[in-house]
């Protein structure tokens, strides 16, 4: 049997944001007033990711949401149109490598190779990247492939879905995949007014401490969701079974050949399997309920 790694292991399934603004950079809504909405919405931990201004604060001691290091970094492409790269930094989990709100500037670069320092220098003081929203940045998987050292990217904004009807980043998630780029997705929601906090998240399996969350992040211990829970994800005997809340129907991706669905019919749908496509090089599931909301897996790699 292989089981990917949300599902494994004995500590418990912690739900988080690790993307949002408050009113230290461009958010409506104070840092203490975000932590305070996401402790509402049940969550326990956030990253406060304001824009190229560094966090390790809480602002709301009180309310049970940990607080995870970050910033978000960013530089615009000198192509046609606004294009960007931004990256979401999280952590370091040990000694800061900058000071409490220090601030960095943007700039213009001409692709991802003149990026990659950027990336290079998080990486090296510690810091997990997650590249941010491709579809919003209009960065095809072409203009951002060649970015390495990110462990994740945005599959799910729900500031885009909300306030520019994008929802297409999975897409970009499977060319990366497809190319052997192990990375894995995140559901966010780059929060800056009020509705857009509280609509996608991750829930990870690691104990309530920085340095887990960040490990289990890192290994890829967590799935991504804006609303359906999903409760297991497993190969054995040559079929891939996903277990999951009440759903209306359940996809499975394998990068080599089309979407394959399992409807509900009548009634929800709560399990669903598949029997393991020949040569598939990965295999991840989104499962979707009677809302259309969506959670995904990230991928069990079979090669």
């Amino acid at each position: 049997m292989i089981r990917q790694t949300a599902f494994e292991g004995t500590q418990p399934l912690l739900k988080g944001g690790l993307h949002c603004h408050t009113t230290r950079s461009d958010g409506l809504l104070s840092p203490e007033e975000v932590i305070r909405l996401h402790g509402r919405y049940g969550y326990d931990f956030l990253a406060l990711t304001d824009h190229r201004i560094y966090n390790r604060t809480d602002y709301a001691p009180d309310s049970g949401v940990l607080i995870l290091p970050g910033m978000e970094m960013d530089r615009l492409l000198a192509l046609p149109g606004r294009r960007w790269f931004h990256t979401v930094c999280l952590g370091p989990a040990g000694d800061p490598p900058f000071a409490q709100d220090e601030r960095f500037e943007s700039g213009v670069v001409d692709d991802a190779e003149a990026y990659q320092p950027l990336l290079d220098s998080l990486h090296a003081a510690g810091f997990l990247t997650i590249y941010c929203h491709p579809e919003w940045s209009m960065t095809p998987a072409r203009l951002f492939e060649k970015q390495r050292g990110n462990f994740a990217m945005e599959i799910w904004n729900s500031g885009c879905v909300l306030e520019n009807g994008l929802d297409g980043n999975a897409a970009y998630w499977d060319e990366l995949l497809l190319q052997g780029i192990r990375i894995f997705g995140v559901a966010t929601d780059d929060g800056h007014a009020r509705h857009h906090h509280g609509n996608g998240w991750v829930r990870v399996r690691a104990e309530k401490n920085v340095p887990d969350i960040l490990r289990a992040l890192r290994e890829g211990a967590f799935y991504a969701s804006c609303g359906p829970e999903l409760h297991d994800f497993y190969i054995a005997d040559g079929k891939a079974v996903v277990c999951c809340s009440p759903a209306e129907r359940v996809a499975f991706r394998c990068g080599n050949r089309p979407l394959l669905l399992a409807h509900a019919g009548e009634g929800a749908l709560t399990r669903a399997e598949i029997p393991v496509p020949e040569a598939a090089p990965y295999l991840r599931a989104e499962v979707v309920d009677a809302q259309g909301r969506k959670a995904w897996t990230n991928p069990i790699f079979l090669s």
